[in-house]
């Protein structure tokens, strides 16, 4: 509604999240001229009453400038002071930057509680958020864990503890060397939705890419940790695939959130509890094949029936 329309609520937007307050968004170029508050605050009503927003929505203003002061007066001095917030359109950047940098979905809830009206005089919620973000951000540095040694038992209990090498950077340029032909494939845009997973604008097509360097020998060349949180994504959509990506290779697998669903019971599992992951571990067959194996039970899955190609940087 950004240009008004006749007898309808000229709100901007609403953004949604599920177990979240509403946040209804209203765009300003510049602070220069004054805004009415009142008529703003008067979409919040209206909108509740239609149904489209809950009781304990709030308002986010965002302005093209940093200099918000004087709209920043305006609200302070209103009593519309526990209704609103302000952000500038570069720092709602960088925080969705930030979002997409993680994979923890406690990270995005505690940025989004940063837009809605606190009180700042205890700033616990503030730190809260810093340590949150700080600790996803560097547990995300830390790349998968090295796969357990040949032959290792259940739950990871023979796993070194050694940590692979690769440039975090060369990792998501192959991720997203990856996804961007898998999106050719299917003819589908696919938007980060952070460092791992993807999806369409429509969030019906869902896409987690995992990166795996080369291991010595063709027993066990590539390995990869699927993580119960990209589980949830996956199967929220109405087709999700689960990418696996190889380093050396111009190559990829795009094995279907239903065979993941299936199997998940006979890969073997390490159950640390916030750093729980099944291992999905890749073997060599006949002519130099992949295939996944399914260590409890002992078969293979090939993968050539998920392959495709991708053009090389």
């Amino acid at each position: 509604m950004y240009q008004g329309k006749r007898n309808a609520i000229g709100y901007d937007g609403i953004w949604h999240a599920k177990g979240e307050p509403d946040l209804i968004i209203e765009v300003k170029t510049t602070d220069y001229v004054t805004v009415r508050l009142e008529k703003i605050a008067e979409y919040k009503e209206k909108l509740f009453a239609e149904g489209k927003v809950s009781k304990d929505a709030s308002i986010l203003i965002i302005v093209g400038r940093e200099d918000t002061g004087a709209l920043e007066a305006q609200v302070r001095g209103s009593r519309y002071a526990w209704d609103m917030r302000l952000i500038s359109i570069e720092r709602l950047i960088k925080l969705v930057q930030i979002k997409e940098k993680s994979d923890d979905r406690s990270t995005v809830n505690q940025i989004r509680q940063l837009l809605q009206p606190f009180e700042y005089t205890k700033i616990d919620k503030i730190i809260d958020v810093i340590f949150t973000t700080a600790v996803n951000v560097e547990s995300q540095q830390e790349i998968e864990p090295e796969p357990p040694a040949s032959g290792g038992g259940e739950d990871g209990e023979h796993e070194s503890g050694k940590q692979i090498r690769t440039d975090p950077e060369l990792l998501d340029a192959k991720r997203q060397q990856a996804v961007d032909a898998f999106a050719l494939l299917q003819s589908k845009e696919l938007v980060k939705r952070s460092r791992t997973l993807f999806w369409s604008p429509d969030k019906a097509l869902r896409v987690c890419c995992a990166v795996s360097k080369r291991y010595e020998g063709d027993y066990q060349p590539y390995w990869y940790a699927y993580h119960p949180k990209w589980d949830e994504f996956l199967a929220e959509g109405k087709a999700g695939y689960f990418i696996l990506s190889c380093m050396d290779r111009d190559e990829a697998f795009a094995v279907p959130f239903s065979w993941i669903q299936k199997n998940k019971k006979n890969l073997n599992k390490t159950d640390r509890g916030d750093r729980s992951y099944w291992h999905v571990p890749i073997t060599t067959i006949e002519r130099g094949k992949l295939a996944i194996n399914t260590s409890k039970i002992g078969t293979k899955t090939p993968l050539e029936p998920y392959r495709f190609e991708l053009k090389k940087l």
